[in-house]
């Protein structure tokens, strides 16, 4: 356990069974792992720019699991992103879904797509979230991984500009829960399985 952590988010991320990741899965995450093994051979940061449609909910959650369980398992020269075909407003129910499971999370402004602060230990920098394009100035232009997170993004995005690789790791949408009693299950399975994947793609780095 990272002691550095907030101990509730430690808690958390040591109940992940990474080695449960179904083998379907496992075989979609393998690319990702390859990417970044191969920048990092090649002396390079690994900059991995997770896709989604509107950069509202899969995206987001992405990103920030991949940001934080890289700090997790000490992993350098690994940089996270996120973005869509369009900009929307990240979710409340995201950052509602991270605060549950230990995340301090802060809300900066009250604008349609405002900034959000998100925080894994009292000592860590913030990871910023709002919703933007893919190829906004805040994310790289080029060399990247475009991990694709939703069929929708697929589709819309055939070529992602600058990109180096193009990795298919689509998520079921808890959109389709939204204003249901489902909806807070939907997003906190959804949170869990991301966790889950992104802990068993750094373990893969690791051995």
């Amino acid at each position: 356990m990272n002691t550095a952590f907030y101990p509730e988010l430690a808690e958390y991320i040591a109940s992940l069974a990474p080695d449960e990741v179904p083998a379907d899965r496992q075989a979609l995450l393998q690319p990702l792992a390859t990417f970044i093994r191969n920048r990092w051979s090649q002396g390079e940061t690994a900059r991995l720019n997770f896709i989604c449609t509107h950069n509202s909910r899969r995206s987001q959650f992405a990103q920030l699991w991949a940001a934080t369980l890289a700090a997790w398992n000490g992993l350098e020269r690994l940089a996270c992103y996120s973005g869509g075909t369009e900009a929307t407003a990240l979710y409340p129910q995201v950052a509602t879904a991270m605060q549950e499971v230990g995340f301090r999370v802060v809300k900066m402004d009250e604008s349609a797509n405002p900034l959000y602060r998100f925080y894994y230990a009292p000592e860590a920098t913030a990871l910023e979230a709002f919703s933007k394009v893919y190829n906004h100035p805040a994310n790289p232009q080029q060399g990247f991984a475009a991990v694709m997170t939703c069929s929708e993004a697929e589709e819309a995005c055939p070529v992602v500009i600058g990109a180096a690789a193009r990795i298919s790791l689509p998520y079921e949408d808890p959109k389709l829960y939204d204003n249901t009693a489902q909806q807070a299950t939907a997003y906190r399975q959804r949170c869990r399985q991301i966790a889950t994947e992104m802990h068993f793609v750094f373990n893969l780095l690791k051995n």
